[in-house]
């Protein structure tokens, strides 16, 4: 079973996604950490993440870069999101996600294109999703905790303008599949959306 959770930037998808991996017993990819990675590598050697040729050459970076702390953070929030602009970087990244998804026994993904272009074919599909301002306000509290000293209006317009991006870019913009059920989780509890994704999932998968 393959399990597909897209949405915006702090809309919940990760926490989605790893609470239905859990429970399924299936590994987990946040896909979102292979364009961080890119990001911090870049600006890490100088590079400008805006920069196609700069972007590709970080694409080949050390898979132990996935558990730098440095990846958690705005800026690399921010460099993945220009990153992953690029149809190149796009492309390079497209086949070590799909090896994930097609693993025996499935997996569950979550990131932006999971639905409509890394595992199209998924026996389930999530597009999950709330208001900038109450992403903004989960963003802003995470990294508040995290010591980032950051503040809410500049949080909201990050999040306004990755939407932008995301939304706007050429090469697989984020957008819900045809096939895929809504999770707006703007009033709802962590417990309250992660029992509405599995009885999403419950019934996409209960022919199958």
């Amino acid at each position: 079973m393959i399990i597909a959770v897209d949405g915006p930037a702090a809309s919940g998808k990760g926490t989605i996604a790893k609470a239905l991996a859990k429970h399924y017993g299936l590994p987990h990819l946040d896909t979102g950490l292979l364009y961080r990675a890119v990001g911090v590598s870049v600006t890490r050697a100088g590079g400008d993440p805006g920069d196609a040729a700069d972007a590709l050459r970080a694409c080949e970076f050390d898979p132990a870069l996935l558990d730098d702390p440095a990846l958690k953070t705005e800026a690399a929030g921010k460099a993945a999101s220009i990153v992953s602009a690029h149809p190149q970087v796009r492309e390079a990244l497209l086949q070590r996600q799909r090896d994930f998804a097609m693993q025996d026994g499935g997996a569950v993904l979550d990131g932006r294109d999971i639905g409509t272009v890394i595992a199209p074919d998924a026996s389930a599909k999530l597009f999950v999703t709330a208001t900038s301002q109450v992403r903004a306000q989960r963003r802003f509290r995470e990294l508040d905790a995290m010591g980032q000293g950051v503040t809410y209006d500049s949080v909201l317009a990050d999040i306004l303008a990755r939407d932008e991006r995301d939304s706007g870019r050429s090469a697989a913009p984020l957008r819900q599949a045809e096939d895929a059920d809504l999770l707006d989780t703007s009033d709802l509890s962590i417990d309250a959306a992660v029992q509405r994704a599995i009885s999403l999932v419950e019934a996409r998968t209960a022919d199958r």
